[in-house]
């Protein structure tokens, strides 16, 4: 049972990840704009792509880019389909460099079938149940994560720290919760 709660919540971490990727805007072609929708094109003139909606955590993070190392991982950990799932979650989740930051070796050796169960932990270190805002982090002193461990919350000014790693982008919404991007790998006890 804890197992698919951790594949839940890492999915639901990687469905806002991929939110990321469009900041959960609408994009409007410029034509569309100027002539309103519907009108028509100009001989010649290629249509615009239709704007996309929102996106799951893991499709939110596969469209930013900057999570490459977090997907393998989840992919590794076979927690895609749980954090593509219903939710809603709050993944804190580190960027490319801040896997960068782990001692040499470390990201290859977790990635390794035999240490399927460690990555999995550490992953789902980073997954809070339910959709917790920038707003409602800043007012908690901790949270209980997916794997039963609790993170704990720090605010210093315009600053907000989680285990020791920095806040540097909040409230990327997905449609099955929320992320929140971080500069450090964070390792549970």
């Amino acid at each position: 049972m804890r197992t698919l709660i951790v594949v839940v919540v890492l999915a639901a971490v990687i469905s806002g990840l991929c939110l990321f990727g469009c900041g959960g805007r609408q994009v409007v072609a410029p034509e569309v704009e100027r002539r309103g929708p519907g009108a028509a094109r100009e001989p010649g003139e290629e249509r615009a792509a239709p704007a996309e909606g929102p996106k799951d955590i893991v499709d939110t993070a596969v469209a930013e880019g900057s999570f490459e190392t977090l997907v393998r991982a989840v992919g590794a950990a076979d927690l895609v389909a749980t954090l593509k799932g219903e939710g809603p979650f709050t993944l804190f989740a580190p960027t490319d460099e801040a896997f960068a930051k782990l001692p040499a070796g470390t990201v290859d050796d977790l990635l390794k079938p035999e240490n399927k169960d460690r990555l999995t932990a550490i992953l789902t270190y980073h997954v809070v149940a339910g959709t917790h805002m920038a707003a409602d982090v800043t007012k908690m002193a901790s949270a209980e994560t997916v794997n039963g461990q609790e993170l704990t919350f720090k605010v210093e000014g315009d600053t907000v720290m989680v285990d020791g790693a920095k806040v540097v982008q909040t409230d990327i919404q997905c449609t099955n919760g929320v992320i929140h991007v971080i500069d450090a790998v964070m390792i549970p006890e």
